[in-house]
C-alpha cells in the first residue's frame, strides 16, 4: 500500500459513546473537509452499523473512501475494523478518541490531542511526513469469528464493564472506579491458558488478557510489553494468588510483572478457558460477550489492519 496523505473520507461516530458530542463530531468533519476532497459523515444507530457502513462505502465503484475516520470508543472503532479489514484495498484507519477508555488511541498516539493526530494525518501523512502508516496485528475470536482490535480479557476486566453501566461516571474515571468496585471481593475462575499448544497457566484465576494494545481503560498498563506489529498475540495471566482488589493498584503501574502469580507469554494461538465448563466472563475492545460459552480461541493476523500513527 502507498503511504500517501488521503483524499477521500469516511466519518463514522456513534452516538452512544462515552464522551460523544456532536461538536465533536462537526469540529472532526469540518477539519477532513477543510483538506480532502470529500467527507461524509454516519452516525451509527445500532450494534453492528459501523461495519455495514464502511463494507458499504468501500464497495463503491466509484469513490470508495481511503481514509475511515472513526469517532468512539474502542468498540466503535472494532466494528470499523470488523468492516475495514476483508475488503480494505487502499482504505486506511484513523482514530479520534470518543469513548470511555479510549485505550485504542492511546495505544497509537498516547496522550497527543486528536486535533494534533488527524491534522498528521490529513495534511502530513505519507513518507517522510509527521504520520505515517502502520500495518497492526489484529486477533480473530474463532468462536465468533469477529477480529479483536485492541485485545480481550476474561474475569475481573470483563465483569467490570457490566458494573461500569450503573456508573453516573464518564470517561476514564468511569471505567476506573468500576474495575475498582469490581475486584473487590472478586472470586477467582478456575481456568486454563494455552499457547501455541503449551500450557502456561491452570488453576485460579483473576483475568487473562490477549492482545495487542498495552493499555485497558486507557490507564491500567496490563500488557506492557506488547508490541503493536511483531506477529505475535501477548497474553498476561494473573493467577489467584493476588488478591483481586490488588489488581487495579497494581496494574497502574505494571507492578503485576513483578508477581510470581502473573505469568507472562506471547505466541500465535491463545486458548483461554474455564475449565468448569460455566460460562468464561470475556470482552474484548470494551465490549461484553454474552455469547461466549467456555473457552475463546484467539489466533493472531499478522499486519492485518492499516492505521495511521505518529511516524516517530
Amino acid at each position: 500500500m502507498a503511504e500517501t496523505a488521503p483524499t477521500r473520507s469516511l466519518v463514522i461516530a456513534n452516538p452512544a459513546s462515552g464522551t460523544h458530542s456532536p461538536e465533536l463530531v462537526e469540529d472532526v468533519a469540518r477539519l477532513c473537509a477543510d483538506h480532502m476532497e470529500r467527507t461524509e459523515v454516519h452516525l451509527t444507530t445500532a450494534p453492528g452499523d459501523a461495519t455495514c457502513a464502511v463494507r458499504r462505502a468501500l464497495q463503491r465503484p466509484d469513490g470508495a473512501p481511503d481514509l475511515v475516520v472513526v469517532i468512539g470508543g474502542d468498540g466503535t472503532v472494532r466494528e470499523a475494523v470488523q468492516g475495514l479489514v476483508p475488503v480494505t484495498g487502499t482504505a486506511t484507519l484513523a482514530v479520534v478518541p470518543g469513548g470511555t477508555g479510549n485505550s485504542g488511541y492511546k495505544m497509537l498516539w498516547g496522550e497527543r490531542p486528536w486535533t494534533e493526530s488527524l491534522k498528521a494525518v490529513l495534511t502530513d501523512g505519507g513518507v517522510g511526513g509527521t504520520a505515517r502508516l502502520r500495518r497492526l496485528d489484529l486477533a480473530r475470536l474463532a468462536e465468533t469469528r469477529n477480529h479483536v482490535y485492541l485485545g480481550a480479557c476474561s474475569g475481573v476486566i470483563a465483569d467490570a464493564l457490566i458494573t461500569a453501566k450503573a456508573l453516573p461516571l464518564t470517561g476514564r474515571e468511569r471505567y476506573a472506579r468500576a474495575f475498582a468496585d469490581t475486584a473487590a471481593g472478586y472470586p477467582p475462575y478456575p481456568g486454563r491458558v494455552t499457547v501455541d499448544g503449551r500450557v502456561v497457566h491452570e488453576g485460579p484465576t483473576v483475568l487473562a488478557n490477549v492482545g495487542g494494545g498495552r493499555y485497558r481503560g486507557g490507564l491500567f498498563l496490563v500488557l506492557p510489553d506488547s508490541l503493536l506489529d511483531d506477529g505475535l498475540l501477548d497474553v498476561c495471566v494473573i493467577g489467584g494468588d493476588v488478591p483481586a482488589a490488588d489488581v487495579p493498584g497494581l496494574t497502574l503501574d505494571a507492578s503485576h510483572m513483578d508477581h510470581p502469580a502473573t505469568v507472562y507469554a506471547r505466541g500465535r494461538t491463545i486458548v483461554v478457558e474455564r475449565t468448569d465448563g460455566g460460562r468464561l466472563p470475556l470482552e474484548h475492545d470494551g465490549e461484553y460477550q454474552h455469547g461466549i460459552g467456555a473457552k475463546a480461541t484467539f489466533e493472531v493476523l499478522p499486519g492485518a489492519l492499516p492505521v495511521w500513527a505518529p511516524a516517530d
